[in-house]
């Protein structure tokens, strides 16, 4: 049973985690892997309503998407996208990241590869990954303007969409610890967190929520 406390914190994080971007058109959208084709659905109407276009889709397999998306998340994105009118001929994939780091590198150098001029991008992820994959583009793309988006869902949709309401509050808590360890580690800028969120962070790792927790030195 996940308490009163434990949902009122949560729902402080999901609000943090998100940026609150309005979507705009931009050079191009990227949408990020993972074991959710929303992603690819989101990045999909994000292109038919004229946001960018072209869309880089990025990301290899792990042990959460390897047996749901063998030939490669960003091959399963691309394909979703297809099945939703995108054409083929605007989509590129970067099947090799692994992390975020790699996503943003790896779509970087692909995109000067096909010679693709880039001021703005869309970068597309999880509701709940928004601000780390925007702190780590920010950082390691500093050049360019970066707009976020997600699927316009509220926590409780998205726990409903997972089916598993301990797993969304441990990968809530997992994405704001990054948020605060990862910036030392220069894998993405420093961003002022609240207090508040910081102390609804913290009384989530102390009732539990931490298997989504990064390994620490």
């Amino acid at each position: 049973m996940i308490s009163p406390q434990a949902w009122s914190d949560a729902q402080l994080l999901w609000d943090f985690q998100q940026m609150h971007h309005e979507p705009r058109p931009c050079s191009v959208g990227i949408g990020l892997g993972s074991h959710d084709l929303g992603v690819a659905e989101v990045t999909a109407d994000l292109y038919q309503r004229g946001m960018f276009p072209l869309i880089v889709f990025t990301g290899a397999t792990s042990r959460t998407t390897r047996d749901r998306m063998p030939r490669g998340e960003a091959e399963h994105y691309r394909e979703r996208a297809i099945e939703l009118g995108v054409p083929a001929s605007a989509v590129l994939v970067e099947p090799k990241a692994q992390n975020t780091g790699e996503n943003i590198r790896f779509s970087r150098a692909l995109l000067a590869e096909q010679g693709v001029g880039v001021s703005s991008i869309l970068l597309v992820s999880k509701p709940y990954e928004e601000r780390r994959a925007y702190a780590t583009a920010r950082k390691l793309w500093p050049d360019v303007e970066i707009v976020s988006a997600s699927a316009p869902m509220t926590l409780a949709e998205y726990v409903d969409s997972i089916g598993d309401a301990r797993l969304v509050l441990d990968m809530l808590v997992g994405a704001q610890q990054r948020l605060l360890i990862y910036p030392e580690q220069g894998f993405m800028i420093s961003q002022q967190v609240p207090e508040a969120v910081t102390a609804a962070y913290d009384r989530l790792r102390a009732e539990g929520f931490t298997s989504r927790l990064a390994a620490t030195p």
